[in-house]
Order: C-alpha cells, then sequence, then structure tokens
C-alpha cells in the first residue's frame, strides 16, 4: 500500500426531495448565483423553476447551452458574466458536463487572465467560486471529485483542470432527477463511472481494502443499470448509481493504490477532441482493446481476480482463460446495453489514427502508465476498435 493525503471536502446532500435544503446551502455563499445548465431538459422537468422557487431571495444570473463534452468558449462566457456582476457562487444543474464547466468558469472567475491558463497549468489555480451542484445524471463523478474536463475543439483537446479548489461546496443529489435520462445516456453513464474504476483497479500496487471497494462498486453499476434501463423510474437502481458513480470518481475507492496513468481516458479524450463523441461510449469502445493489448504475465493476476470476484468466472481454470473470458464479458456488457461497439459506429475512420495516437502517447506520455504504451501500442488499440 503506498502513502497517500487524502481529503474530499465535498457535502453530499442524497434522497428524494433533497433540493429543499437549496436555500439554506446557498445562504452561506453568498446572494449572487450563476446559474449553469445545459440545452434545456431542466426546464422541460420543471426543476429549473423549482430552482428559482427554492431562489426567490437570491440574484440570480444565467449561463445556458452547456455542451456534452464542454467547451472552453462556455467557460469564457461563464467567467466573464461572474467578474462583470461580482457573482459570488456558481449552481450547477444538470450532469458531469454542466458542472466540469462550472468548476473552470469558478476558477476563471478569480482570475484576470485568460482561463485556459489555468486549465493547461501555464498559472496555478489559487482559488475559485464556490461551487455547489444540483445532478441530473449518474456518470462522471465530477460531483465528488475535483476534476474539470474541458474540450478545445479549435486545438483538438480536451484537458483536465484538477484542483483542490474546485471540489464542489455541496453535490445535491436526489435519483428522482434521473428518471427522465435516456437510455443511451444511461448507459454511456454507466460505461463511464466503470471506467473510472478499472482505471483505479488495473494498476499496482493495490490493497485487498481497495480492491474489494472497487469491485462493488463495479458489481453494483452491472446489476443496477440493467435494472434501469428495464425500468427508468425504480427508484433503488437509480440511488443505487448515483451513489456508485459518485463514489466511482473519488479516491476514497482506491486508497493507498498505486497510479495506473488513466490511459483509457487518455485516449477517450483524443477520440473525443476530434470528433466530439459521447465519452462513456468511447470508453466502452477502447476498452477491452486496451484490457486486451496489456493482457500478460505481469497483469493477468489482476484479470483474474476481476473475472473471478466481478464477473464469477470459474477460479479453477487456466488463469490465461479467465483473463481472456473477462475482457470478453467486459466487451459483451457493455454491447448488452446498447453501446455502440466500433469506433465506426461512432462516425470514426482511420485517417487521423496516426495523429491522435502521436497527440496521446508521443514524447513518452504514457511511460510511466501501470503498462506503458508507445505511440503505436495506442495506434493498434485504435485500430483494433475499428
Amino acid at each position: 500500500m503506498v502513502n497517500f493525503d487524502y481529503c474530499t471536502p465535498t457535502r453530499l446532500v442524497f434522497g428524494k426531495g433533497v433540493i429543499e435544503k437549496l436555500p439554506s446551502i446557498m445562504q452561506p455563499l453568498g446572494k449572487k448565483i450563476l446559474l449553469v445548465y445545459g440545452g434545456g431538459s431542466i426546464k422541460k422537468t420543471g426543476l429549473y423553476d423549482k430552482v428559482l422557487e427554492l431562489l426567490t431571495d437570491f440574484e440570480i444570473y444565467e449561463l445556458s447551452g452547456v455542451e456534452p463534452n464542454p467547451k472552453y468558449e462556455s467557460v469564457v462566457a461563464g467567467a466573464k458574466i461572474c467578474r462583470e456582476n461580482g457573482v459570488e457562487a456558481v449552481l450547477a444543474v444538470g450532469g458531469g458536463s454542466v458542472l466540469d464547466c462550472s468548476k473552470s468558469i469558478a476558477a476563471g472567475a478569480k482570475y484576470d487572465g485568460d482561463p485556459w491558463d489555468l486549465i493547461t497549468y501555464k498559472v496555478p489555480t489559487t482559488s475559485a467560486l464556490p461551487i455547489v451542484d444540483i445532478m441530473t445524471l449518474s456518470a462522471t463523478g465530477s460531483e465528488y471529485d475535483a476534476n474539470s474536463v474541458i474540450s478545445r475543439m479549435d486545438m483538438n483537446i480536451k484537458t483536465c483542470l484538477k484542483s483542490d479548489h474546485i471540489f464542489p461546496t455541496c453535490s445535491i443529489l436526489d435519483p428522482t432527477y434521473t428518471f427522465t435520462v435516456s437510455k443511451r445516456q444511461t448507459a454511456a453513464g454507466a460505461a463511464d463511472a466503470i471506467s473510472h474504476v478499472f482505471e483505479k483497479y488495473f494498476t499496482a500496487p493495490t490493497s485487498d481494502l481497495a480492491d474489494g471497494m472497487c469491485e462493488a462498486v463495479i458489481k453494483s453499476i452491472m446489476k443496477n443499470v440493467k435494472i434501469a434501463l428495464e425500468d427508468p423510474c425504480d427508484y433503488d437502481a437509480r440511488a443505487e448509481l448515483m451513489v456508485d458513480c459518485a463514489l466511482a470518481c473519488n479516491n476514497i475507492i482506491a486508497l493507498g493504490n498505486g497510479a495506473s496513468g488513466w490511459v483509457a481516458h487518455a485516449i477517450e479524450h483524443a477520440l473525443s477532441a476530434y470528433y466530439d463523441i459521447t465519452h462513456g461510449e468511447g470508453l466502452a469502445i477502447i476498452t477491452p482493446h486496451w484490457m486486451r493489448k496489456i493482457l500478460s504475465e505481469k497483469t493477468v493476476d489482476r484479470f483474474v481476480k476481476y473475472g473471478v470476484n466481478v464477473l464469477g468466472i470459474e477460479p479453477a481454470l487456466d488463469k490465461f482463460d479467465i483473463a481472456n473470458k473477462a475482457i470478453d464479458q467486459t466487451y459483451e456488457f457493455f454491447k448488452s446495453l446498447g453501446i455502440p461497439m466500433t469506433l465506426g459506429e461512432v462516425g470514426i475512420n482511420d485517417e487521423k489514427i496516426g495523429e491522435m495516437a502521436n497527440d496521446i502517447a508521443g514524447d513518452d506520455k504514457l511511460k510511466k502508465c501501470y503498462v506503458p504504451l508507445s505511440t503505436e501500442d495506442v495506434a493498434e488499440i485504435l485500430r483494433a476498435s475499428l
């Protein structure tokens, strides 16, 4: 078990009807609030009106239209609104993209220069406005971490701002707000969360405690996403998924584990930066091929543990048989959710594979990962995913 320094300052307020606590949550943070949301689904469900009703005593400014794979331009626009109006707190209502955008807005609002300086670490993030979120999608885990993934399409870059200053102050998690999420988004969200756990699980060294927590989260997601796809209003299944996804991207389930390098995410971020595809779908497509690429004598025991403890594969089999069955079953699980399982199905061909592979692994960027990968290794994973 490696050394760690762990703190998650985010308050989680979970359950049906907990939005009623919103005024008391926002009151200590200030009266001027930037409300950030996406394409308008919160207006269709009535959540937008409910938020405004609860915050009648506050001065509300709005930024709408935040995109999936949130864009740098939205960060600039939001930070400008905050600076020009003396906004004191940011309220994100929506999924992980809205919250990721809000986190970079909160940091950019406290910086006089271009927010891109912070996102690319040209300048350190030293402060941010307080952030509160009301989640409407179980997926990214942004509600319980200090990460903000932002895309800049003019540069083919999708990158992550990490700073303790952008942990949400409070995350409001009501499973009923996920009842209207489409089957496609529900499936992609589950794939995203499972990938988060894989990035923590396939590494070295590990501990029995962390392995057990990771395995439990994966099993819960695999079970409950199937229920939610059959019955979108099953409260218990949606509740399990909501907590699973929050934990999946929080380091609590990997305390003492070594760093993995988050290779699948590095590859998918390039796919999204070039083609703006759905993040969870990209991860589902890439993951089995990445697994197959890293399977070796060094890693086979990890796959055996995953195959036996999570997927229930017979432990008496040859260890490489178990590992290969585990990879096959992972592929079939994602496919069973209705996720497209080839890059061709999401509009990606081999035209830019070399360019993307170089962006991902060039200059030894993946040299210090659980299994180091070269540019050609990444290109092979991408080709196998076509």
